[in-house]
């Protein structure tokens, strides 16, 4: 998608989030339903499907739930709700990973718990006290902060548990 026919690294510097903010959701649900039907052919496959996704994949795991009635579950790690009324479809268990530090994200808990109440849906945020945005990446940094380290240690934790059952 990049320009001319490029990828990615054909975008001018710092134009790339730009354009992948842009993307015609369709087309992105698209490709994660291409993606999963793969998966699901692919021998190895236990035939449970999951979604994750980190910041704006976090996001787009969230929305993709919405649109993909056979997913087990969406783990969003610091990605923000769909559209309200989206959230009437899901089927899926959505799983959230958030950093306590991350105001943007956080703003956006409260009524996602109320609107998935209200919808019937399950919906089980987590946040890591003192993590930031990204944490996951973070975390794992040689200079990473101690409240960093610690959510991505437990967030990896639970992610592992919540896979297993």
């Amino acid at each position: 998608m990049g320009p001319n026919g490029g990828r990615s690294n054909s975008f001018a510097e710092g134009k790339t989030m730009e354009a992948v903010s842009h993307l015609n959701p369709d087309q992105v649900t698209a490709d994660l339903n291409a993606a999963a039907d793969y998966a699901l052919k692919l021998p190895a496959s236990s035939g449970k499907l999951f979604v994750a996704g980190f910041c704006w994949g976090g996001s787009q795991s969230f929305r993709f739930a919405t649109n993909r009635a056979d997913l087990a579950a969406a783990f969003v790690f610091y990605g923000g709700p769909p559209e309200k009324d989206a959230m009437a479809r899901l089927k899926a268990t959505v799983y959230g990973f958030y950093g306590g530090n991350d105001a943007r994200i956080d703003a956006t808990i409260p009524d996602t718990i109320s609107n998935m109440k209200a919808a019937g849906k399950t919906y089980e945020p987590v946040t890591y006290e003192g993590a930031g945005h990204g944490f996951m990446r973070a975390g794992e940094a040689p200079d990473a902060s101690d409240a960093n380290k610690k959510a991505r240690t437990d967030a990896w934790a639970r992610w592992k548990s919540l896979l297993s059952k």
